[in-house]
């Protein structure tokens, strides 16, 4: 039983990465840091973990065997630096870092410490991702050739209302776009499923945007591809699709499109199928993201020292890297008109 300890209390952290931990067969989530107070009391009470800590120091001297990093982005090099000193795995939650030098230090010092890193990209571990990853390496669709990957959605809607019952700008939505958007946010995920279906290396990209609201970053974001393989990804993201509308919808496909046929996921329509010459297969339908399985695959990970399926360091740097490069082009594209 590995003792996993967490740092950062926020709502991923709620939602997503506490539950799975404590899900995990093999691991025991023996202590979490927050220097927010209040929100590790919180956190206290609601999983009922004994083992809180507002100092690092001290939560590193707990008796740990391994380090869940889901603070804000601009921490995790704190957090990583301070694993590594002290000899700790790390599953970091994407981004892994604010940009390359950052993340290269990071990967260093853990190198230096010869203690593993990964990023924590959730959607590889959806049972479906995980299907469309065994039917590309079986060639159900021969050689893939192009990959649709669009995930269009409000992000929780423009505006909310206040406790008098005001419409207000809503916060959460807001936070994202002021990171950078929607590309910078969810579309890194499609960004990591392009790498891991393909296994190919991104060797060109270019983005382009359009503004619905008025940030610095494009709330709609188009992203393309081309991969050393011969492959080439578009990816579709957006925060304002439906953000004002009374009956919001969202769009979440992947398509694959191979010499051979065409793999499908339609989130929506809650199907994933296969269609080629020997006509068409549906699969069980999953959501598009799995906590539960991405923590599975790092408590195997730490037994035996490695992982084919958790995202490297250095593809998560290059994650973060098209993402950003692509959005800061659209916004010059903008500028130049």
């Amino acid at each position: 039983m590995k003792k996993i300890g967490l740092m950062g209390c926020g709502a991923v952290a709620g939602y997503g990465h506490i539950p799975a931990i404590l899900k995990t067969p093999g691991l025991a989530l023996h202590a979490v840091y927050d220097p927010n107070t209040a929100a590790l009391e919180a956190c206290r009470e609601r999983f009922g973990i004994e083992g809180t800590f507002s100092d690092p120091e001290l939560f590193f001297e707990s008796g740990i065997e391994a380090v869940s990093i889901t603070s804000p982005a601009p921490v995790h090099r704190e957090n990583v630096l301070g694993a590594a000193a002290h000899g700790l795995p790390v599953l970091c939650e994407k981004p892994l870092a604010m940009n390359r030098a950052e993340a290269e230090e990071m990967i260093a010092a853990m190198a230096g410490a010869d203690a593993a890193l990964y990023a924590g990209f959730c959607y590889r571990f959806s049972p479906s991702a995980l299907k469309i990853l065994e039917l590309v390496g079986e060639g159900a669709i021969g050689s893939v050739k192009s990959l649709r990957l669009i995930y269009n959605w409000n992000c929780h809607g423009k505006y909310t209302t206040d406790a008098g019952g005001n419409r207000v700008i809503q916060e959460r939505r807001e936070g994202r776009m002021l990171e950078g958007g929607p590309l910078c946010d969810c579309g890194t995920h499609q960004i990591d499923l392009a790498l891991f279906w393909t296994g190919s290396k991104v060797t060109r990209y270019c983005g382009a945007g359009a503004w619905v609201d008025d940030y610095a970053a494009p709330d709609h974001v188009w992203l393309h591809m081309d991969h050393a393989d011969g492959a080439h990804t578009m990816i579709e993201t957006s925060f304002s699709y439906h953000h004002t509308s009374r009956n919001q919808r969202s769009e979440f496909v992947y398509e694959l499109i191979g010499t051979g046929g065409v793999i499908r996921y339609d989130r929506e329509a809650r199907e994933l199928s296969l269609e080629n010459a020997a006509g068409r297969q549906e699969f069980p339908f999953h959501p598009e993201k799995s906590f539960e399985g991405m923590y599975a695959e790092w408590e195997r990970a730490l037994a035996t020292g490695t992982s084919e399926l958790l995202t490297s360091p250095e593809d998560a740097v290059r994650v973060v890297e098209i993402a950003r490069g692509a959005t800061d082009e659209a916004i010059a594209a903008v500028a130049l008109r």
